[in-house]
């Protein structure tokens, strides 16, 4: 017999989720050890947000209890609260719900066990079973499956759910924006493994994002069965120790709302980085049965790492700024796969056509790709042409991060960009933990220590390194006060150069100066050349950091179908104004077509 909820969705209206519970309450209640941990430290808060979320306009609330199974718990020390933890993540939502005088679904949200090497599959049914049937017994109205990238644990959840359980299930997989998971499951072979399990709806939550949810959904149509869209708001960037989110307009919740509901979602809600004023936007799209303001563009394609951020030898990268010839680099992404091929390929069409230097990036978006250090020896051996691979702290500690300094230093390479990087846990792995024992500040005094022949702590080295440092700097941060004060301590640092993040306005370079006082270093400026009004609307709402103006997106918008000839002009265009202020530019190419990079030049 169907439940309700069963009822609801296959007769509508869709049914509107709630945001990131774990995020929002590890941001208000201090040294938790995991989000579950507040449902016995301050119920009070768990309560609070539940019903924040209602009043919003939420349908569904989930309980507080995504990583409380004893495998997660065992890991903080807090397996012998397993029952209490889970039991109070009901009872809080029930409470919620009677504060809020509003009926509405309680789902039991069930997540990955993390890293269960060594547990056999007896054992990892086990671990399911045992929360699912606490929240059961509390009286959940259904289960949220949630966040998983292996199919195979996702299944081994859904028997272990059943096998104490009849209650319906929704089951939910994180994908990137090619609809594909960190397991390279896509979402049509997900689709066709979980449409015999008779699950009252399937998705994509978490990810990267809006726009990778909406193509996990048309990736997976189902032919009217129900699907459910619970994203991230979008990529998220670590500033200054703290997790930051990108702040999306609830216009563009509303349209992906709408983009969901198109593509048979039934229930749409959001997952890290999305609050109440978001899952508002999404009710009221929702209620008025909003279409769709223009047609889904879900080609693959990737956005850009939050990012762009001495001794004898001089790079011809440090003669050129010390000379004051103007410079153009070309950001790279080094290969997913095994080989240098392809990259090599187009390093040497760049330097032929006269760029002078490609800068590399570090697995952008918390995906592993080939290391930059390694990518920057091979173009730099093969092609001829100088590099700035991008270094970050956060795969690797600081013994490590010296290994990989001096021996990309042995092979030749000098330039070097320090960024702090995406932390994994919020993009394609979730239930990870990045390193970071320094930030891209400490990254930055690591290699300038290497260069005055000591390590880390103060220990010598054989000699002295020649590294020449770059830093980022993001002149349109939100947070400006905190990106100057990290930017003055970067130079402190011994930062020799600064690339920015991609701007679409100079203005906020000229605002930056002023506060800063003059620039301390050189500067290379960021042009990301985009070819679409989605794609500009997608990098201001989705990417930490990136600011695309109003009047930039209205001017991509009203050149319809020719917004990728828009799009060059108003790359150009800053092109030509950077001259005026900066002592160079670094291209951010149109994803998988780095040699449009030329356009720009021409």
């Amino acid at each position: 017999m169907s439940s309700r909820f069963e009822e609801r969705l296959a007769n509508g209206p869709a049914i509107v989720g709630d945001g990131g519970m774990g995020v929002l309450v590890t941001s208000a209640v201090p040294r938790l050890r995991c989000p579950e941990e507040a449902n016995l430290k301050a119920p009070e808060s768990v309560v609070t947000l539940h019903t924040s979320f209602i009043r919003a306009g939420a349908d569904l609330i989930e309980t507080n209890t995504f990583g409380a199974n004893r495998r997660k718990l065992a890991q903080l020390y807090l397996e012998d609260e397993l029952e209490r933890i889970n039991g109070a993540g009901v009872k809080l939502a029930r409470e919620a719900r009677e504060v809020a005088g509003r009926e509405v679904f309680i789902a039991g949200s069930i997540g990955p066990l993390g890293d269960a090497q060594g547990l056999s599959p007896e054992r990892r049914a086990a671990i399911f079973a045992e929360q699912a049937a606490i929240l059961d017994g509390r009286g959940v109205d259904l289960f949220m499956i949630e966040t998983f990238y292996e199919l195979d644990e996702l299944e081994t959840a859904i028997a272990a759910t059943r096998s104490v359980s009849g209650l319906p299930i929704v089951a939910t997989l994180t994908f990137d924006e090619g609809a594909e998971t960190l397991a390279g499951v896509t979402a049509a072979e997900a689709a066709e493994r979980l449409r015999p399990l008779e699950l009252a709806a399937i998705g994509a939550n978490h990810g990267a994002g809006l726009h990778a949810a909406l193509a996990a959904l048309e990736a997976m149509g189902l032919d009217g069965a129900p699907l459910a869209a619970l994203p991230n708001v979008g990529l998220a960037s670590l500033s200054g120790g703290r997790v930051i989110y990108p702040h999306a307009t609830p216009e563009y919740f509303a349209e992906f709302a709408a983009h969901a509901s198109r593509l048979g979602a039934r229930l749409i809600g959001g997952c890290c980085g999305t609050t109440p004023v978001e899952i508002a936007a999404i009710r009221s799209a929702v209620e008025d049965a909003r279409e769709p303001s223009a047609p889904l563009d879900v080609l693959e394609r990737e956005l850009p790492e939050p990012q762009l951020g001495a001794g004898p030898y001089e790079t011809e990268l440090a003669r050129k700024f010390r000379e004051s010839e103007w410079i153009t680099c070309v950001e790279l992404d080094p290969p997913k796969g095994g080989t240098y091929d392809a990259m090599l390929g187009v390093a040497r069409t760049l330097k032929t056509a006269g760029v002078g230097f490609v800068d590399i990036n570090d697995n952008p978006m918390a995906r592993a790709r080939a290391n930059a250090l390694m990518a920057a020896v091979a173009i730099e051996r093969d092609c001829g042409i100088e590099t700035i691979p991008h270094v970050t702290p956060r795969d690797t500690s600081i013994m490590g991060l010296e290994s990989l300094l001096l021996g990309a230093h042995a092979e030749g390479v000098r330039n070097v960009l320090s960024v702090t990087g995406d932390p994994p846990e919020i993009g394609d792995y979730p239930g990870s933990r990045g390193v970071y024992e320094v930030d891209s500040i400490g990254l930055s005094q690591i290699v300038t220590r290497l260069n005055h022949g000591e390590d880390y702590n103060g220990k010598g080295i054989d000699a002295p390194t020649s590294f020449y440092l770059g830093v980022a700097v993001n002149p349109s941060a939100d947070d400006l006060e905190t990106e100057l004060e990290r930017f003055r301590q970067k130079v402190e640092a011994g930062a020799r150069f600064a690339m920015t993040q991609a701007l679409f306005d100079l203005s906020y370079l000229d605002r930056f100066e002023e506060q800063l006082g003059g620039w301390p270093v050189p500067l290379l400026v960021g042009i990301f050349y985009v070819r679409s009004h989605q794609l500009a609307v997608r990098l201001h709402n989705e990417v930490p950091g990136i600011v695309v103006p109003e009047h930039v997106q209205r001017r991509l918008e009203s050149a319809g179908s020719n917004a990728g000839a828009e799009g060059l002009a108003l790359a150009r265009e800053l092109y030509a104004e950077a001259r005026e202020k900066a002592a160079g530019v670094y291209l951010i190419p149109p994803f998988k077509q780095p040699e449009a990079a030329l356009d720009v030049l021409a």
